[in-house]
């Protein structure tokens, strides 16, 4: 009887501590990625009750024409601080970041990079920086969230005339301070 009784009380107890501690994970998708005809998708965890780390990625194989080109990937884990509660409310962040591309002949939205509407550029990218954010819950299910980042990238990188051309005019590298991370993500809580 009391090995009974002991079991039942364990058992409430971690039935009451995962209801006290409410979301554990959550399931994101940022909307503005998907502006480039990306996919991607994000997992973020809890680690505490203020604290909580996401993975997010996007991948873009595809050749849109001849002349026009946006492949890419992109890893970006963070670390964040939630001064209330995780998943509620403002958030600080750490990021880093990292992947390859092969993209020209394209216009992004908002005037970004104008120089790959005539040009092509192959290489490699990484980087940290710091953001902040906020997260809205609409219902217990679905919530949205706002993210800005900045911080610094080193960007290795082979610059060509054009989407198909072969040879490499420039063989060089840059270093990027400037915003890092933009997103208004979709999020499905699990």
């Amino acid at each position: 009887m009391k090995r009974e009784r002991t079991l039942f009380l364990l058992f409430l107890l971690l039935a009451l501590s995962a209801e006290a501690f409410g979301q554990q994970a959550v399931l994101k998708t940022n909307l503005l990625y998907w502006t480039t005809g990306t996919p991607n998708l994000s997992v973020e965890v809890a680690t505490g009750k203020k604290h909580s780390f996401s993975l997010a990625g996007g991948f873009q194989p595809w050749q849109y024409s001849d002349s026009k080109k946006l492949k890419h990937w992109l890893l970006q884990p963070e670390f964040r601080y939630w001064p209330c509660e995780t998943f509620n409310s403002h958030f600080w962040g750490i990021h880093a970041l990292g992947g390859q591309f092969n993209a020209g002949g394209v216009k992004l939205p908002f005037g970004i990079f104008p120089a790959l509407g005539e040009n092509r550029y192959q290489g490699w990218a990484v980087g940290a920086g710091l953001s902040y954010g906020y997260h809205w819950m609409l219902n217990r299910k679905w919530s949205l969230e706002f993210s800005l980042g900045v911080g610094y990238l080193y960007i290795d990188y082979k610059k060509y005339k054009c989407a198909q051309c072969g040879e490499a005019q420039k063989d060089t590298h840059r270093n990027y301070v400037g915003p890092t991370k933009a997103a208004i993500n979709l999020i499905y809580v699990l």
